[in-house]
């Protein structure tokens, strides 16, 4: 998998700056002071620093954004960036100069004098997170990314602090990975393959196969997948962190490695895309990576149904009628509308089998939640105004965009069927809360739930604040602090 680059701190050592090779980034507030590490750069290129900081230039510049000044007299260096930034800016701030850093670093090594910035730690986040690049399929040989080395007051407290963060971030790319992988590579095989080798981190990893899935009365899952070769599954992720008797929260992703659309077969344009229509079930294999890896103090499942779904002469069609492992029947009116049909079947049994303290399902279900929210926001469907509230506050803190959306006895109306308990889809109008509501269908009474609609930010075509265009990895860091604020400790 890709890698985060690697970040360490170290004591300053001001008689190293004049012959370190590749980058060299110094910070600098917005009065143009500068810092024993920035002084020393100043007196080796001849006063050039100081004077860059009392330009038109740097004052029209805001904060977290870099500047460079290139082949700098006086140093080895190649590029000397300066990194417009409050020493002590809040988490956000940091990790936005951080990622501008990335972004300036291509793959070359970079030292960055940090000095007694505050909030270190989220300056690496930042750059550990956009310093991301999906190579696995180029021929064409790579550079080597070169390390990173942030020079700073206190390396060992900035070194602790981090290590959590960059193992979050270890999460986001392993997230990344998957959404960018094409889907002759990510199988429903290979991923569940991947699920597996995290046994390594600690995690207790299931796959259940199409036979155990029969056995559960899985129908609902199994009717997307039975028009493709590739079988579908199961995966269970455990991490046992907290106490012993402590109910888990529960994890649920969509995981249909390609869609189609089946025999509601999708236009030609675009549906190369759906590669990423597993992304619900890549966060939540992010999250359990995070978790084991950073060896959170929580309780944690994590639960993913792995299908393709295409057409074929095997494949459900339009008006079938298929039975839940709940035991509710389901019209399919729409073969594309899949994705809650593997949801349904996931959801009703981590409810039946770990009975968790609450259930977040997520998913890239509907082109109507970028319609409603565009690529900034994924949409948020509750049934638990707590668990809501905490869920938007630790993607606020994260600078993960989610906006609450409504539920209601009302929508039932659009999903009824004449000829089964319910049908998959309610056609146009409320198409995002209508699926929400087919899921909460198959919520227990009484039980926590969030659905995140992800569909307009697991993949983007513009780069974001912390990734280049592609996947984004997000929700992985969301849910993390939401674990770590909630459900630890």
């Amino acid at each position: 998998m890709t890698a985060p680059i690697s970040i360490r701190f170290v004591e300053t050592d001001l008689d190293t700056i004049a012959t370190q090779k590749g980058r060299v980034a110094v910070i600098v507030d917005g009065e143009g002071k500068l810092d024993p590490g920035a002084r020393r750069v100043n007196r080796l290129t001849k006063g050039a620093l100081a004077r860059f900081a009392g330009s038109e230039r740097f004052a029209k510049m805001k904060d977290g954004q870099v500047a460079t000044i290139a082949f700098p007299v006086g140093m080895e260096a190649e590029a000397l960036d300066i990194l417009r930034l409050p020493r002590n800016p809040q988490s956000e701030l940091a990790r936005k100069g951080g990622a501008a850093l990335a972004k300036a670093k291509g793959s070359k090594e970079q030292l960055i004098l940090a000095g007694n910035l505050r909030h270190a730690d989220d300056l690496a986040m930042g750059l550990a997170l956009r310093g991301y690049a999906f190579t696995d399929h180029k021929t064409a040989e790579q550079d080597k990314v070169e390390a990173t080395v942030i020079a700073c007051s206190k390396p060992d407290e900035a070194n602790a602090s981090a290590a959590p963060l960059l193992n979050v971030a270890d999460g986001v790319f392993f997230t990344r990975d998957l959404i960018s992988e094409p889907a002759n590579v990510l199988t429903t095989t290979e991923f569940a393959d991947r699920l597996q080798a995290m046994t390594d981190l600690g995690l207790t990893v299931e796959v259940l196969e199409e036979d155990a899935l029969e056995k559960l009365g899985m129908g609902s899952l199994l009717s997307v997948g039975q028009g493709s070769v590739s079988p579908s599954k199961v995966v269970v992720m455990q991490w046992n962190g907290g106490e012993k008797d402590a109910a888990p929260l529960a994890l649920v992703g969509k995981g249909v490695v390609f869609d189609t659309g089946g025999i509601s077969l999708k236009p030609a344009g675009g549906m190369e895309d759906m590669t990423m229509d597993m992304g619900g079930a890549g966060v939540v294999a992010g999250v359990m990576r995070a978790l084991a890896l950073r060896k959170a103090k929580a309780n944690v499942v994590g639960l993913v149904g792995l299908v393709e779904n295409m057409p074929s002469g095997n494949a459900t069609r339009p008006g079938d009628v298929v039975k839940s492992m709940k035991g509710d029947t389901i019209e399919v009116i729409n073969t594309d509308a899949e994705g809650r049909l593997v949801l349904a079947d996931v959801l009703w049994y981590a409810q039946d089998r770990f009975n968790p303290a609450g259930v977040i399902d997520l998913a890239t279900l509907t082109g109507a939640i970028i319609v409603g929210l565009g690529h900034e926001n994924a949409g948020v469907f509750s049934n638990d105004d707590g668990l809501c509230k905490d869920f938007l506050k630790a993607a606020d803190a994260e600078g993960e965009g989610a906006w609450r959306m409504p539920l209601g006895k009302a929508y039932d109306n659009l999903i009824k069927s004449q000829i089964a308990d319910i049908k998959n889809s309610g056609g146009r109008p409320a198409g995002s809360i209508t699926a929400a509501q087919f899921l909460q269908r198959f919520i227990k009474e009484d039980m926590p739930w969030i659905h995140l609609d992800i569909a307009g930010v697991a993949s983007v075509k513009a780069e974001t604040k912390y990734a280049p265009k592609g996947a984004t990895g997000w929700g992985v860091m969301a849910l993390n602090r939401l674990i770590a604020d909630k459900f630890e400790g």
